[in-house]
């Protein structure tokens, strides 16, 4: 048995976690009738920080140690294909400043560049932005008019969307070069790699806000206006099979570190039990993958608004109802083989 967690709308609601939250992880940490650890692991559509520093505040957040083993979120992927383009030029997209420069760097990207970098290096790339003296000192100095730039890696919500769809079709309609006419050559096209597909997300607010999914569609249709067709990405986070399929591994690690060499070489779908409030992310994902699913009631998802539109194996009120749920429907399963 064994537990995938989105934390938006299930453990947190912006900053301020829910109070079930505490509970159900204490429930996993052996505060259960069988008094032994259920493995889980966190994965979420969010990003925007290193891993560490996210475990950190989770940690803080739910009164338990939350590790980098058992946390992933949307651009933790990205490690395994760092490689790739670890030396040559890649523009980083989301995040406050040059955050996401860092955690790309620590992932083994070597060359990383920002839209602030650009819009320092030429003001008029965008000349209805000004940057602030934090964003100014956050900019690396680089000459963009020699520097072809291989891949756009879109890791978290842009803060400034106009300047960042801007830049974008700069660089890939020039094929790399920012400031060059648009190329029609054989030059290698631009890679486009977007993190998190969600439209909306779960804060403080009383309604969803727009998330890297939006930015994802405004972009497209500003491209395709442009050129009469969108332009080819890739696309990682929830729901999509790249990232279940590293979920799964990084919960089955977590099985074998908890019960040792006894466990499988493959997790069982059905006992894993992905909890979400995001039909068309987690419970998509969950059911293309062949998982079990639970879907709360407590973000995105509101029964209000009718039926999900992809439909969970049960739905619970909140993530602790959804915890004894499994449990107990794991323990009757088991009593019955």
């Amino acid at each position: 048995l064994g537990f995938a967690f989105d934390i938006d709308g299930v453990l947190l609601h912006g900053t301020n976690v829910l109070p079930e939250a505490k509970r159900a992880v204490s429930i996993l940490e052996g505060n259960n009738p069988l008094n032994r650890k259920i493995p889980y692991i966190l994965m979420t559509n969010g990003g925007g920080a290193s891993e560490e520093d996210r475990c950190k505040r989770l940690t803080g957040q739910l009164g338990f140690e939350i590790t980098t083993s058992s946390f992933m979120q949307a651009h933790t992927i990205l490690k395994l294909s760092a490689h790739k383009y670890a030396n040559k030029p890649v523009l980083v997209l989301g995040g406050k400043r040059d955050v996401l420069r860092k955690v790309a760097e620590s992932y083994g990207f070597q060359h990383v560049y920002t839209t602030l970098d650009i819009k320092a290096w030429n003001p008029d790339v965008w000349p209805f932005h000004e940057l602030t003296p934090e964003e100014r000192a956050s900019a690396r100095p680089v000459d963009f008019s020699t520097t072809p730039i291989s891949a756009i890696f879109v890791f978290h919500d842009p803060r400034n969307w106009a300047l960042d769809v801007q830049v974008m079709i700069d660089v890939i309609l020039s094929r790399g070069i920012v400031d060059r006419p648009r190329s029609a050559d054989s030059a290698t096209p631009v890679e486009l790699v977007f993190c998190n597909p969600d439209l909306q997300w779960r804060s403080e607010f009383p309604r969803p806000r727009l998330g890297q999914g939006a930015f994802r569609e405004a972009f497209q249709a500003v491209f395709k206006a442009l050129t009469g067709a969108p332009y080819p990405h890739v696309q990682y986070g929830k729901p999509t099979a790249p990232t279940y399929d590293l979920a799964e591994k990084m919960l089955h690690a977590r099985m074998k570190e908890l019960h040792g060499e006894s466990v499988g070489s493959d997790i069982q779908p059905r006992f894993s039990w992905p909890c979400s409030d995001n039909p068309e992310s987690d419970i998509a994902g969950a059911n293309a993958a062949g998982w079990s699913s639970i879907l709360v009631r407590t973000g995105v998802y509101d029964p209000v608004n009718g039926p999900p539109a992809y439909k969970p194996t049960h739905e619970a009120d909140n993530v602790e109802a959804a915890v004894q749920w499994a449990i107990e429907r794991e323990a009757t399963r088991a009593a019955w083989c």
